[in-house]
């Protein structure tokens, strides 16, 4: 539903995320209860000074797919993770056809690759930490990621997106583009 997304509202799920669920009732049900958890602490750390401010291509949007999908993968076997946030990536590039945005932002080819490779360093510290508390958790994701070991997008010191060779982008001259030419980084990059 477009306007539920404009507001920043949790979005009705997309024709993949139901087709997952319709595959993975019982996962569902499960992931359903963590998210509740998981969204908590999520809340808590978006003020985290460890952390940028940035719950579009930053840190912050890092922690929260590296999370999650730890959280999920501590209960959930990891292929079923795994092809859930395929599923949703499917869904922002159908929500990017729509002009819709998440986070205030629209989506783009690259954060949906950074998305999905934040996911799998999820997957991978749920499923070596299954017995963990979700705070003992949250920590080892902001361990990894404060370590390089997620990705984020460039950006200069003012925030702004900035290519591989350093150079500003005129997100104006990309409008209803899902190609931008952004450049991931890893995680412990610092804006010079």
């Amino acid at each position: 539903m477009k306007s539920s997304r404009l507001r920043g509202q949790e979005p009705e799920l997309s024709k993949y995320e139901y087709a997952w669920v319709f595959f993975h009732p019982i996962a569902a049900i499960k992931l359903n209860s963590i998210k509740k958890q998981c969204a908590v602490i999520y809340t808590t750390f978006k003020s985290d000074e460890r952390l940028d401010t940035y719950s579009n291509g930053g840190k912050l949007d890092a922690y929260r797919h590296v999370f999650y999908m730890a959280a999920f993968s501590q209960k959930i076997k990891s292929t079923k993770v795994k092809k859930l946030g395929i599923a949703h990536e499917k869904n922002n590039y159908h929500h990017f056809l729509k002009s819709e945005t998440e986070f205030g932002d629209p989506a783009d080819s690259v954060s949906s690759v950074m998305d999905l490779k934040n996911n799998i360093l999820g997957i991978e510290i749920g499923s070596s930490n299954k017995k963990i508390s979700l705070s003992q958790l949250s920590e080892q994701v902001i361990a990894a990621i404060l370590s390089g070991k997620a990705a984020v997008l460039k950006r200069d010191p003012d925030g702004n997106f900035i290519n591989c060779e350093n150079k500003g982008i005129d997100l104006s001259m990309y409008s209803k583009k899902w190609f931008v030419p952004k450049c991931l980084v890893a995680s412990d990059y610092i804006s010079e």
